[in-house]
């Protein structure tokens, strides 16, 4: 039986993301997916090497390469919309489950259990998910950094609003990026040449 599975995840290459802000750089769901990834992956590393911490980083970059799958269906909702109210939040996270539901159906038979989790989020292991909630949120601080670089004043609120909710996380994975690794998101190529 043919699978449109795969045909939808690659649809997320179409979905524009930041859609009520003037962009710089304009940037789809599967290149978030994947710096969401490289995020989750980075933030287990600092986790297990510098904080001792033991978790499977593996099975948390696989959840974050999926973490905003349903978008291949509902578009990219920008944040204020989604949470303008609790009912117009409620309603949206139904849509998502509707849309995580009808990809779920679209997996192979054989392959249904693997992806189960990275589409339904049922019994998502909570301490991996932290790491991936705190990936996204890291990825949009980078995208407003990289646009305020570029000269887009645009993501100045978007930017605060963002170094807040990630200091609200109190990881001290997350302290760790913003202290060294983030810094350099805003430099020019000349300068990480240096």
């Amino acid at each position: 039986m043919e699978s449109d599975f795969f045909a939808y995840m690659y649809r997320l290459r179409y979905i524009k993301r930041w859609s009520l802000m003037r962009n710089t750089m304009n940037e789809n769901v599967a290149e978030h997916s994947y710096h969401v990834a490289l995020l989750t992956h980075m933030l287990c590393a600092i986790a297990v090497n510098i904080f001792g911490q033991s978790i499977d980083g593996d099975k948390a970059v696989s959840m974050a390469l999926f973490h905003d799958a349903t978008e291949s269906f509902t578009g990219d909702i920008p944040t204020p919309v989604k949470h303008h109210n609790p009912e117009m939040l409620r309603s949206f996270r139904e849509i998502e489950h509707i849309a995580a539901n009808k990809l779920q159906q679209m997996v192979p038979d054989p392959l249904k259990a693997i992806y189960e989790p990275l589409l339904l989020h049922q019994n998502a292991d909570p301490v991996l998910w932290k790491y991936v909630k705190a990936a996204d949120l890291l990825d949009a601080y980078l995208k407003c950094s990289s646009e305020l670089s570029a000269g887009n004043h645009e993501f100045g609120t978007a930017k605060m609003q963002s170094e807040e909710a990630l200091r609200k996380l109190h990881m001290p994975e997350v302290d760790y990026f913003l202290a060294h690794l983030a810094p350099s998101v805003e430099k020019t190529l000349d300068e990480l040449s240096v």
